[in-house]
């Protein structure tokens, strides 16, 4: 393998020695194999070209302070694939099927996975397709199922330094009876545009308001909208349009385990300027503070300012602590593989 330079590591691909793949045909699921070549053969009619058929997952796994390698909540992950599938009329995976095969690929790449006190993780990506040829509106009558890894750092550059965000009123993510709340590739094909002019205008993400009105915030582009209150209250949009996030869940549960007031609700967009701390939750970022909202003229500063704000950071090291084995699991999300 090549030498990788583990303190370096940033959010991004790199090859690895294998990812797993399975093919549905005839209502039954291949036995998947390890492949080497990074490369995979699709028809030109696949439906996944033509008709959006994808969808994707993304966990992490870790190599903890005992040695052992274990990965977090990945039936949280399974299940949300599998209602993903269900909705866009794919062949689901069952959790099982899931399971077996991110441990055959996680241990066909062992040495890629970052030593414990690099910060880093093996990041995952199961990846489901409509990959049958299908010219006519239509499922397909063939899907693929892939799990892929490599090694990774930080998705934001500097760990828990806030960023800014920006919300833009030309463009939604999702509609209020859309696929918001499942994990499918063409939510963040809709998200793009904007997200590329956000971050030529010096934002790192950009925030979605509620597409039927534009009154309540929804999510950010990449991660959940999460907030503390004065009072130490956990907020966090409950919303149709936004998708069941593993790590916000996480954050709720560890929030009411500190005894923490937590309330899933509407989100009104004036709401914002009330909060003591802001940040975007996600399995790639974990969680990152918000500094500052823009919308047009309008600046919304974050008390905390260009510090992580003291509840966030604490939730952000009690799920790390979690993850790596620092602290106690008590409940059993992490898996050992």
């Amino acid at each position: 393998m090549q030498n990788i330079d583990w303190a370096s590591l940033g959010f991004k691909y790199m090859d690895t020695n294998s990812h797993i793949v399975h093919v549905w045909r005839d209502g039954a699921w291949s036995k998947g194999e390890l492949v080497r070549d990074p490369y995979i053969k699709m028809h030109i009619a696949a439906s996944a070209l033509h008709y959006g058929q994808a969808a994707f997952e993304g966990l992490k796994v870790f190599k903890c302070k005992d040695g052992k390698v274990r990965a977090f909540r990945p039936q949280a992950n399974a299940e949300r694939m599998r209602r993903t599938a269900i909705r866009t009329c794919m062949a689901p995976v069952e959790v099982d099927m899931f399971l077996d095969s991110l441990k055959r690929v996680v241990n066909d790449n062992l040495d890629f996975i970052p030593p414990y006190g690099t910060g880093g993780s093996l990041y995952i990506r199961p990846l489901l397709i409509g990959s049958g040829p299908q010219i006519g509106v239509a499922p397909a009558s063939e899907y693929t199922f892939m799990i892929m890894v490599m090694p990774v750092g930080p998705y934001y550059k500097g760990g828990l330094s806030p960023v800014r965000a920006a919300i833009y009123d030309d463009y939604d993510r999702a509609a209020p009876l859309g696929t918001g709340d499942i994990k499918v590739a063409g939510n963040y094909a809709a998200s793009l545009y904007a997200h590329v002019q956000a971050k030529h205008n010096g934002f790192p993400v950009e925030l979605y308001l509620d597409a039927k009105e534009h009154k309540f915030v929804e999510e950010f582009a990449t991660s959940n909208f999460i907030a503390i209150k004065n009072d130490g209250t956990y907020v966090t949009p409950d919303s149709h349009s936004v998708l069941p996030s593993v790590t916000n869940n996480t954050l709720k549960q560890i929030a009411v385990d500190l005894g923490m007031p937590v309330e899933t609700r509407p989100v009104p967009f004036e709401e914002l300027e009330t909060f003591a701390e802001i940040g975007a939750c996600g399995t790639a970022v974990v969680v990152t503070p918000v500094s500052e909202i823009w919308r047009g003229d309008k600046v919304i500063k974050v008390p905390t300012g260009d510090k992580c704000g003291p509840v966030l950071e604490k939730l952000y090291h009690q799920v790390q602590g979690i993850q790596y084995g620092e602290l106690p699991d008590t409940h059993n999300w992490c898996v050992e593989l």
